[in-house]
């Protein structure tokens, strides 16, 4: 099955999908360049702290490739400004794109307060399976699936899981 096939396999099935699996082609772009403008008029005109470096994530995350080092470079400041466990998860899985999967995880492994947060066993899960853990990485999908409430987010899991 194509890539292209598998995402559209996954529209009908109203599975959650990554980032990395997104057709790109049918995003909005009129919507993307009327928030990059935003963006750029704000950073013209003294924005700054957690928002700014907020949308500045959100902007790299648009390219074709998002750049992974500036995303986690911006995120470590967004820690000092704006601290606290989800801004540390997303941190951890920014680092990951960019240094490797173990380091994600010895960072995932250090935050503390989203024990009941799926988002945070759903990437350790993700971690533990790109580093070849597969008992591991099932118990974190089933954690995160356990907690997910979002049908999609759900489904999505499920997937993972049987495919671990």
């Amino acid at each position: 099955m194509s890539a292209r096939a598998a995402v559209e396999r996954v529209c009908r099935e109203d599975r959650a999908r990554l980032l990395a699996d997104q057709d790109r082609t049918r995003w909005d772009g009129a919507e993307i360049a009327e928030g990059m403008a935003l963006l750029d008029r704000a950073l013209r005109h003294g924005g700054s702290g957690p928002y700014r470096l907020q949308a500045a994530i959100a902007a790299l995350h648009l390219g074709a490739r998002p750049d992974w080092p500036r995303i986690a470079a911006l995120y470590a400041e967004l820690l000092v400004v704006a601290p606290g466990p989800v801004v540390a998860l997303n941190h951890a899985v920014a680092v990951a794109m960019t240094s490797g999967p173990r380091r994600g995880l010895a960072l995932i492994d250090q935050i503390e307060g989203l024990d009941r947060y799926h988002l945070l066993h759903a990437a350790r899960a993700d971690l533990l399976r790109r580093l070849g853990r597969a008992e591991e990485a099932a118990a974190a999908y089933r954690r995160a699936h356990e907690l997910a409430g979002e049908p999609a987010d759900r489904l999505f899991l499920e997937h993972r899981l049987e495919t671990t």
